[in-house]
């Protein structure tokens, strides 16, 4: 008896090392649906399941000795030690929110503590040319550090308070001597430009010189995609794929918030382009199947669900479309995580395998896909940002949009919105 309640409640909760039952929550099992308080703790539990070999390792320098890399059978042979910097990158740009959070007595908090310690030694051990794990920084033929530096960039400006500011002065020259070396660097016409002015508005952020040309064309020129209703071509065609969701719509919020924080540009921008970050995240909410599935198109599946990072700003921030509730979000990607983060998701050594769900890199793999690239999929970790006792967390299970409409019950209409 004992065994099988707790079998039902970790079942209920989906904890990582058991992960859960890939069911509909339908009517009939709404009652089981985890607490709110498990569904905080599987999100914790997750993000340091993902997060411990990346930084338990880099945090003592010793990610490139120890970091088991996979690369895609369709590798386009460019120099593989960009994986180290992609794995951290990504990785810390979805923990920054957690790290923020103050401390206090629980045990997660002694977590968060353990992250936030991990990322300020890594730090110093990326930049440092002497350590075994100085990043490779790349150069005018090999651009692929140009986008992983702009994610350490993005973690530095959601967290300067605990990832920048206690830096010692020498790991904070570092920083700033290869964020500018990287100008070397020319993005691609595509969402790439983004990546320079992301780079480039951290150094704004701080009030170091700056290259205005990679951060005002980059503005206009993603702004002249903007092809309606919330979505963005990536260049001057349109793809359809999750890109609006992994770079474009967070980062132009992102470089226009320190931009109009700065007065280099009016705030009139900043405005529209959340408007259509909210619009395009309520399509995001409504991807989510009853079953926790979502539409798997474009490049780049392997992301996860990294995807979702417009959805889950909003939710840090409290700016979350009307017709979207905090707690349905919660739900909505709790069911997500548990149908795609099974066992077979991890190496037996821990580092997150090429696929959507397991290890399918003979089929979905890009060729740029290695298992650094991977943890992208922390950015939808950003609500830990947001205390326990906030509506996201607390609020009791809420069915989201399909849930709603497949169980027959009132949904919210959607329809088109021009800004």
């Amino acid at each position: 008896m004992k065994r099988r309640n707790f079998l039902k409640k970790a079942s209920a909760i989906g904890l990582v090392a058991g992960l859960s039952p890939n069911v509909v929550l339908s009517e009939s099992n709404e009652a089981n649906s985890p607490k709110p308080a498990d569904d905080r703790a599987y999100w914790v539990q997750l993000l340091d399941k993902i997060a411990n070999p990346v930084l338990s390792n880099m945090s003592k320098g010793e990610l490139q000795k120890n970091m088991k890399v996979e690369y895609s059978p369709t590798w386009d042979k460019r120099d593989g030690r960009v994986s180290y910097m992609e794995a951290f990158g990504r990785l810390i740009a979805g923990m920054a929110p957690a790290v923020s959070l103050p401390d206090d007595s629980s045990a997660e908090s002694k977590i968060r503590a353990k992250w936030r310690l991990q990322i300020q030694q890594s730090l110093a051990h990326g930049f440092n040319p002497k350590s075994p794990d100085y990043l490779y920084w790349g150069d005018s033929k090999q651009r692929q550090p140009l986008v992983d530096a702009a994610y350490i960039a993005q973690a530095l400006l959601t967290a300067p308070e605990v990832l920048w500011n206690p830096l010692d002065n020498e790991t904070k020259s570092r920083i700033i001597h290869e964020f500018k070396t990287i100008r070397q660097i020319q993005p691609f016409n595509n969402n790439w430009i983004l990546f320079a002015a992301t780079i480039e508005s951290f150094l704004l952020s701080i009030d170091e010189e700056i290259d205005a040309k990679r951060i005002d064309p980059a503005i206009e020129t993603i702004n002249k995609w903007y092809v309606g209703d919330g979505w963005y071509s990536d260049g001057d065609k349109f793809h359809f794929d999750h890109y609006n969701g992994y770079v474009i719509h967070p980062m132009l919020v992102e470089v226009l918030k320190v931009n109009v924080a700065k007065g280099r540009k009016d705030k009139a921008l900043y405005d529209t382009a959340y408007k259509r970050m909210q619009r395009y995240a309520s399509f995001q909410e409504r991807y989510i199947s009853p079953e926790g599935t979502y539409p798997v198109f474009g490049r780049s599946s392997t992301y996860r669900v990294g995807a979702f990072q417009p959805l889950v700003k909003l939710a840090l921030d409290d700016a979350l479309p009307k017709d979207i509730s905090p707690a349905q979000v919660r739900c909505a990607l709790s069911a997500v995580m548990k149908r795609m983060f099974t066992p077979n998701t991890f190496t037996k050594e821990g580092w997150l395998t090429l696929g959507l769900i397991g290890n399918q890199q003979s089929g979905i793999t890009d060729v740029y896909s290695n298992t650094g690239s991977m943890y992208i999929t922390s950015l939808a970790f950003l609500p830990l940002g947001l205390p326990p006792t906030h509506k996201f967390w607390a609020d009791p299970f809420t069915k989201w949009t399909q849930l709603k409409a497949w169980s027959g019950e009132p949904f919210a209409k959607d329809y088109a919105v021009d800004y």
